[in-house]
């Protein structure tokens, strides 16, 4: 019975079949067709089976996921009477011994069927899976084992079966069972009798010695970089066992079996090492281990010992990458307390830390903050003193003489004791003594060296402020407006002022600076009330004296005619304060702006040019302190009207004649214009009289003429076209001339005032020109040739727009 236990577990034991955590699931097919009654040393073949399951099942591991399918145990003659009794599972032992000892042997032997329902319980085209068949006879119900074998093969993720044919001697079902294991990279075996199935299990259960397999090992510069080429050194190990012992070589190799294994690889350069656990299976592979990246050389060369604060010369060498920087910081921190870019040259000006201590230079590589180079340095203790008068008045200026390092922005400040900010301070490089402003306040204050790294104390000195007195003399009442002379005494410091304003109000509503003089001029404010003057301290804006002043209401009058024209200038008689800037103005009811002004210091009466569009106005006195109005007076502004006399057609560029009645305001003027343009070609003023001469544009076409009332703004009171019409001219001169020559010019034209006839190269511009003569001089001109040879044009331009209206070829030779 022993025999065909042993085949089983042999089966079992081959590679990849007995561990759980490797094995593929593995169904047992048994076979339960009638041949099975057959007896083998007076035994029922079956009888064996069961007796062999059961030893073989008590011997397999727990976690072994197995299951049981049969045939031919349920019906006879019935091709279909196969059965998975057991679904392939861990722990399922005791249900495949009890599901065996109740098969009883029936009907036909569908072998290879049962085989494919195996397969398919195992979901082999998904997963890894093994059958391990036993069957005593030939295949009766599948006409081709073979092919379905084949086909199992084809469509199985991995999928085995192994077949042990038990006491059989047909060739055809040998054949067959042989076909089925080989198809499916299985191995058959066959069981005779006791002594040939022990020298078959002898040989299935010992399993095939492991073949070695070559493992190459390599190392990369960083993380995904390239692999190094230079020596390395390599030590493989597996367990206590040590295969590669510091070889030498950018890769090695070794032949090993399969286990797992402890590589680790060492670069001479930096001495920078890795190390990793791998596994290796009956596959060749390449191990890559990742060392940290090499980094370049770098140096540093610096005084041992330096002053805290102070910036110390380190010269460097090294990559100067992009934002290298040299460093300064305590030994075993991360971070730095200062730092200086490699791009400024060598060497860095680093300044050092401001408290005492052993500390460490470093060249720090940006990509990554590696640190390529150290040095140690010691800072030395730094100290300061101060000395100054022990008591001063409030918000005066002490004279500090001091000592200390004067770095880059050291300052000397006065604070309260405790306190870590300061009242005032200034810097140590406006040099010794310094003028330090004491603060508003009387007190106990702390003067203080402040070393401006870290705003690190470096020495104190106690100093008592003592209170400063003010005092205010004015009139108990000033007019709304007016300039109230205050006599004062204080302390007069830079920015102090004389202020006034509303009670409880921290502002203020005018104020004169005290560095004016005694009395200061202080300006009431408009608005009538009670107020109070104030000696304000500029620092911190302290009050040191007050005095209350009542401020009275002023008034004006204002007397004008009830109409007048739009843009007349109109006299108005006024009465009012006549202070510096104050107005009258003539503006819309309710806008708070106006359309035009004059200021009172012109006189009484004044004349206030009134508005071009008429309508509802009002005169106003404005004070000019908050533009306050102290009286107003309503006023209408009539229309008025122009017309125009003047040709319908004329040439252009010449003058015209025309008559004009209108207003005749000092500024109006009669302007010639192209239709919907509010420019002008030409103007003439209207105070010249009517009639008046105009001067019309030299380019022809319809334009406009207009009166335009301009006293305040500008109105067009008057329009009227005219059209000019084109003018001519003609040239008559020899066609060639010798350079430097004279030649006569007859002329026939307009003769515009400025009309004049050039010489110009040809195709020059038409403004451009070698010489001139102006019309005025009369026909013929005699013009100079110039002095270079080549093809000129004469030309006759007016004189108003540059405009040519003739033109003949000259050569000068």
């Amino acid at each position: 019975m022993s025999f065909l236990r042993t085949l089983l577990v042999s089966l079992l034991a081959l590679p990849g079949l007995l561990s759980a955590q490797e094995n593929p699931r593995t169904i047992l097919v048994l076979d339960g067709s009638g041949s099975m009654w057959g007896q083998i040393d007076g035994r029922a073949k079956i009888e064996i089976a069961q007796t062999v399951m059961g030893d073989l099942l008590a011997a397999l591991p727990g976690d072994q996921e197995l299951g049981l399918t049969a045939y031919g145990h349920r019906t006879k003659g019935d091709c279909s009477d196969i059965e998975t009794l057991v679904a392939p599972g861990a722990g399922t032992r005791d249900a495949i011994a009890t599901a065996v000892n109740g098969i009883q042997p029936r009907g036909k032997t569908p072998m290879t069927d049962a085989v494919t329902a195996a397969a398919e319980a195992l979901r082999y085209t998904e997963e890894k899976a093994t059958v391990i068949l036993v069957s005593d006879g030939i295949e009766t119900c599948n006409p081709d084992p073979c092919a379905a074998a084949r086909a199992l093969e084809q469509a199985g993720a991995e999928f085995t079966v192994h077949v042990v044919g038990f006491d059989v001697s047909d060739p055809e079902a040998l054949e067959q069972m042989q076909c089925l294991a080989e198809e499916t990279g299985g191995r058959f075996l066959t069981a005779a009798n006791a002594g040939e199935l022990g020298e078959a299990l002898t040989e299935v259960a010992a399993a095939p010695e492991p073949m070695p397999v070559t493992v190459d090992f390599a190392a990369t510069d960083g993380e995904d970089g390239p692999r190094i080429a230079t020596p390395l050194i390599w030590s493989l190990s597996r367990g206590e066992t040590a295969i590669l012992d510091f070889e030498r070589g950018a890769t090695v190799s070794a032949d090993l079996l399969p286990g797992d294994y402890l590589v680790s690889v060492l670069r001479p350069e930096d001495e920078a090492s890795a190390e990793m656990t791998f596994a290796q299976g009956d596959a060749p592979q390449t191990v890559t281990l990742a060392l940290p990246a090499l980094l370049p050389p770098a140096s540093l060369e610096a005084a041992d010992s330096a002053p805290a604060g102070s910036t110390l010369p380190v010269t460097w060498d090294g990559p100067d990458a992009q934002n290298d920087y040299i460093s300064v910081a305590r030994p075993g921190d991360d971070g730095y307390e200062t730092y200086a870019y490699t791009r400024k040259g060598s060497p860095a000006e680093l300044l050092l830390p401001a408290l005492p201590g052993d500390y460490e230079l470093r060249y720090v590589l940006s990509d990554g903050r590696k640190t390529l180079a150290t040095r140690p340095i010691a800072v030395t203790e730094v100290t300061a003193s101060l000395d100054a008068a022990d008591s001063v008045v409030a918000g005066a200026q002490l004279p500090v003489t001091w000592q200390g390092p004067d770095y880059a922005n050291d300052y000397i400040s006065v604070a309260r004791p405790g306190d870590d900010g300061y009242e005032s301070y200034v810097y140590t490089r406006k040099g010794s003594p310094g003028q330090l402003l004491m603060p508003p306040l009387p007190g106990d204050y702390e003067l203080r060296y402040v070393m401006s790294q870290d705003r690190t104390v470096l020495a104190t000195r106690r100093v008592t402020v003592t209170e400063v007195t003010a005092t205010l003399a004015s009139e108990d009442s000033a007019l709304a407006g007016a300039t109230l002379p205050v006599t004062w005494e204080g302390p007069d410091y830079a920015n102090d002022y004389i202020s006034i304003a509303r009670l409880g109000d921290d502002g203020y509503e005018n104020y004169a600076y005290t560095r004016k003089g005694s009395p200061a001029q202080v300006v009431m404010p408009t608005v009538p009330g009670d107020y109070e003057l104030r000696y304000v301290m500029s620092q911190d804006r302290t009050v040191l004296a007050t005095r209350p002043i009542a401020v009275v209401a002023i008034s004006a009058t204002l007397e004008a005619p009830a109409e007048a024209a739009a843009g007349q200038p109109l006299e108005v008689r006024w009465t009012g304060p006549d202070y510096a800037n104050d107005y009258i103005s003539v503006a819309r009811p309710g806008d708070d702006g106006h359309e035009a002004y004059t200021y009172t210091r012109k006189g009484m009466p004044l004349s206030l040019t009134m508005p071009l569009v008429p309508g509802r106005y009002e005169l106003r006195y404005v004070m000019s302190q908050d533009r306050t109005v102290l009286a107003s007076l309503p006023i209408e502004v009539q229309d008025v009207q122009a017309t125009l006399a003047l040709p319908e057609t004329a040439r252009a560029g010449a003058p015209i004649v025309v008559n004009w009645e209108g207003p005749g305001y000092d500024r109006d003027y009669i302007s010639i214009s192209r239709p919907g343009d509010s420019r002008h070609d030409a103007y003439s003023y209207t105070r010249t009289g009517s009639p008046l001469l105009l001067r019309t544009p030299a380019v022809p076409g319809t334009y406009e003429v207009r009166y335009v009332a301009a006293s305040n703004g500008t109105s067009v009171l008057a329009r009227k076209e005219i059209t000019l019409t084109e003018v001519s001219a003609d040239l008559q001169a020899a066609e060639r001339g010798a350079a430097g020559g004279n030649l006569a010019v007859h002329w026939d034209g307009p003769d515009f005032s400025d009309d004049y006839v050039s010489i110009a190269r040809a195709q020059s511009s038409d403004d451009e020109y070698e010489t001139y003569g102006r019309t005025s001089q009369d026909s013929p001109l005699i013009l100079k040739l110039p002095e270079q040879p080549g093809a000129y044009e004469l030309r006759y331009v007016v004189g108003q727009n540059r405009k040519v209206i003739a033109r003949k070829p000259l050569t000068v030779e």
